[in-house]
């Protein structure tokens, strides 16, 4: 069966670039002309469109838990009933009949983006702008789409792994705009090889830096490619590409004086000298009930009171409800705007950091995250960390990580990579209304399952054990 799939964001954008008259091209008296180059520049200025990512990913790691009645008892219907099923790694997150969530936001929005950039580089040739002009946007929409494949074979493909990536099972791969066609699943390799090719077709287009962190750059692509080795556990040509986003931009904002965010003391996302490619999840600004995150005792403890990332983003319970105990995530509401999922600085570094461990090197792996922690601590509380060996580091490294990206996406792709590697591999339990629910190493629970509602109208598109 063909997809039946309607794409209403996307068709509204195009319409209204038809017949709108709020964008004004002077020499079509109201009109945007047909095959005018400038009507890609904006659609790619569509970042509403363009800037979603995945939220499912932050619920089902283990850096929040959901352990009081009040909040259980809001998420425990039919609106929010997905959360919890996330959350839980159940076998079905979107269930059949249920009027408020049986389509998966997170596939729809992805997919949404696809279609968005593959109007952009399939229509772009036929345009009136020049070589360059016409590359250059391109360009752009290669790097979303890249990012957004990234996002969905970490969803719903196995993590990688070399010698089966070329028959497991990844996600459709749709490279033209038709509204109508086959949904048979491409393979986790050949995802990855779309996602690189993409990004290395990119690059040469691509400016070194953008007006707005929403628009892709070099360095945008650079990072998404260090983004996508990482978690191919090719750290070598991971460290490769952090080094080159790092040459372009390394800047980390520094919360050591800070005591207190407010949208005149931190950047504003589109601005963020960290973010090289801004991304913002579906669900929006999560620090508000029901739906605010819990952060796990074992975070919490990870982090330490003296950390700006626990006394600057994390609240007390109170703050969000009266009902609720423990520490909740609170950056959103700090910041004033949702947070980013997308590739920043400290990422690179941390990237790059772990390669090098990985490659012997615990000292130069120990360098890079200290020159990130000073910038997140107050002086009178940075103490520098060490590691008393290559493997140690991979373990501090690790746990840098969980320190500096939490909240986002990239604990969940964490605990995907590294669970059948000793030091972190483990069984995950969560409990709530009684039922004991876990992950275990080998559990198929790493991948999410495609909604029902969508294998039913697709029936080539083969589910996920």
């Amino acid at each position: 069966m063909n997809l039946k799939y309607s794409y209403p964001l996307i068709i509204a954008g195009l319409l209204a670039f038809s017949g709108c008259k709020k964008y004004v091209d002077i020499k079509t008296q109201g009109n945007l002309v047909p095959k005018e180059t400038q009507n890609y520049r904006y659609l790619l200025n569509a970042s509403s469109s363009l800037e979603r990512s995945p939220s499912l990913f932050e619920l089902a790691s283990d850096d929040i838990n959901i352990v009081d009645a009040s909040q259980l008892n809001s998420l425990n219907s039919l609106f929010y009933g997905y959360y919890l099923r996330a959350y839980s790694w159940q076998p079905v997150i979107y269930q059949v009949g249920n009027v408020s969530y049986e389509q998966d936001d997170n596939w729809n929005a992805e997919y949404s983006l696809i279609f968005y950039c593959n109007t952009i580089i399939n229509e772009l040739p036929a345009s009136n702008g020049t070589d360059n002009e016409k590359a250059a946007l391109t360009a752009e929409a290669l790097v979303h789409r890249a990012d957004a494949y990234l996002n969905l074979v970490n969803l719903y493909g196995k993590p990688y792994n070399a010698s089966t990536a070329g028959t497991d099972l990844g996600v459709p791969l749709i490279l033209t705009q038709t509204l109508s066609q086959k949904l048979n699943r491409a393979s986790v390799q050949a995802v990855h090889n779309q996602i690189i090719a993409d990004l290395t077709t990119a690059i040469p287009s691509l400016p070194n830096n953008q007006a707005y962190n929403t628009l892709p750059s070099k360095v945008s692509a650079y990072a998404l490619l260090a983004r996508c080795y990482f978690y191919m556990k090719d750290y070598a040509n991971a460290s490769k590409f952090a080094d080159q986003a790092l040459a372009v931009r390394s800047t980390l904002n520094d919360l050591s004086t800070i005591t207190a965010v407010t949208t005149a003391n931190y950047p504003r996302r589109v601005f963020d000298p960290e973010i090289l490619l801004s991304k913002t999840p579906i669900n929006g600004t999560i620090s508000f009930t029901p739906t605010a995150y819990r952060l796990s005792d074992e975070l919490v403890g990870l982090l330490g009171t003296k950390d700006q990332r626990y006394t600057l983003f994390t609240v007390p319970a109170s703050t969000i409800s009266a009902d609720y105990t423990g520490r909740y995530f609170y950056r959103d509401r700090a910041i004033g705007e949702a947070r980013n999922v997308g590739p920043s600085v400290p990422e690179m570094m941390l990237i790059k950091a772990e390669a090098l461990a990985r490659s012997g090197d615990a000292a130069g792996a120990m360098l890079l995250v200290n020159n990130l922690r000073v910038k997140r601590f107050k002086p009178a509380d940075y103490v520098a960390l060490t590691a008393a060996s290559a493997a140690d580091a991979v373990v501090k490294v690790v746990e840098e990580r969980r320190r500096e990206f939490f909240g986002r996406p990239l604990r969940w792709w964490d605990m995907r990579r590294l669970k059948n590697e000793a030091p972190f591999q483990r069984t995950y339990t969560k409990t709530f209304s009684g039922i004991t629910y876990t992950l275990d190493p080998n559990s198929d629970r790493y991948v999410f399952p495609i909604a029902e509602f969508l294998t039913n109208l697709n029936p080539e598109l083969e589910k996920n054990p």
